[in-house]
């Protein structure tokens, strides 16, 4: 590897803030009656600005920007404004940049999409997890059925043309059909994208805590291939293509920031919890990868960024063989795979050679495609694609 070949860049602001942690909910979210949103601001332009001046990220456009949570469309508007504004000013954005952001669909958060709209954001990821009223209470959740059908409109009166709707299946009890009159009413809506997980009970959870002492009745391995395998099928021939195993678009409109991620693009990270990722440019030294993530707690972290501390919680490097490893564990999360010459150019050889022990038994059992372009899961290896991933890391 001779030098380094600079990704486009992403940008993640991260609003911690929650009305409500549902239980099944591990990422970094915090109840707070009355958040510091002025605070919050000043620390996440502080932080922004700390990394726009380093050498990994100066002179660098932004290609997408991300705001996650947490809940972010709790965020007062100005917030959101201030920091697409100054991330403007600080960075530069590239064409056609893709400014996206979290919603919960209910009214108060549905109240701030025309202001959303009009900071510049152009695509909105609203957390809908399910059409169905008993399946939302069991997963706490704040809005009922229909007040996530109506969020949808408002969203389309603001001006949004580019909506994801996040939904959850294999929930206690749920049955085939339940699960797929909530995905056929979502196609129904003519969303532009949908983000379908299979529920997961995370450690450190309060549901993880529940199931210990009480395990609930989640489905079987075979109702949830089902649910998987149906999933991808309805959306299909929806229109909605599978260009990565859970997440589902219209022609040209895949989510390009999380698309950013599975090709392992360089991103920085802001606020509380946030993460964030470079390419090391000093290839006679190191030539993998750095990363860090934030502090985690809101107040701690707004007093380090507005006093000029550092705001970096943990951070560690990977060589090339880690980093590479990593490329590929989630570049076969897409429909598209890993390009082997892109792969080169980047890490200095060839994915398909390097990684040939683990690999060839899977290719072997016609679970993952090789050939001259691409190495990609076939359809039968999307089922088992975790364990084929996790074979080179």
């Amino acid at each position: 590897m001779t030098g380094i070949l600079r990704s486009p860049l992403l940008l993640y602001v991260h609003i911690p803030f929650c009305a409500h942690k549902c239980h099944y909910c591990d990422f970094n979210s915090h109840q707070r009656s009355t958040p510091d949103w002025k605070g919050y601001q000043q620390a996440l332009v502080a932080e922004l600005q700390q990394w726009a001046e380093t050498p990994m990220f100066a002179d660098r456009k932004v290609a997408s920007i991300f705001i996650g949570g947490g809940t972010p469309s709790l965020a007062p508007p100005e917030l959101i404004h201030a920091v697409i504004e100054h991330a403007y000013q600080l960075c530069g954005f590239e064409k056609n940049i893709e400014i996206s952001i979290e919603a919960n669909p209910g009214s108060v958060d549905a109240g701030h999409f025309a202001a959303y709209r009009q900071a510049g954001v152009n695509r909105l990821s609203m957390g809908v997890q399910s059409l169905n009223d008993g399946e939302l209470k069991w997963l706490e959740r704040i809005h009922n059925s229909r007040e996530a059908l109506d969020a949808f409109e408002i969203a389309r009166d603001a001006g949004f043309e580019n909506i994801n709707l996040d939904l959850i299946y294999g929930l206690p009890n749920q049955s085939l059909d339940q699960w797929l009159q909530s995905l056929q009413t979502a196609i129904a809506l003519g969303t532009e994208h949908l983000s379908c997980y299979q529920l997961t009970i995370e450690p450190h959870t309060k549901l993880a805590t529940t199931h210990a002492i009480s395990p609930i009745n989640l489905p079987d391995d075979d109702l949830a291939i089902t649910m998987f395998t149906e999933t991808r099928n309805q959306l299909q021939s929806a229109g909605l293509e599978a260009y990565e195993i859970s997440n589902f678009a219209r022609p040209g409109l895949k989510c390009r920031h999380n698309d950013g991620y599975w090709r392992y693009h360089d991103y920085i990270g802001i606020g509380a919890g946030a993460a964030g990722k470079w390419d090391d440019s000093d290839s006679g030294k190191l030539g993998g990868i750095t990363r860090y993530s934030n502090i985690r707690t809101p107040e701690s972290y707004i007093k380090a960024a507005t006093t000029g501390k550092s705001t970096i919680n943990t951070q560690e490097s990977l060589l090339i063989p880690q980093a590479a490893g990593e490329a590929v564990w989630l570049g076969l999360r897409r429909r598209d795979g890993i390009n082997r010459s892109d792969f080169c150019d980047r890490f200095g050889f060839d994915a398909a050679e390097f990684f040939a022990m683990q690999l060839q038994p899977w290719q072997s059992q016609n679970l993952l495609a090789v050939d001259e372009v691409t190495i990609s899961l076939t359809e039968s290896g999307i089922i088992v694609a975790d364990a084929i991933a996790e074979s080179v890391l």
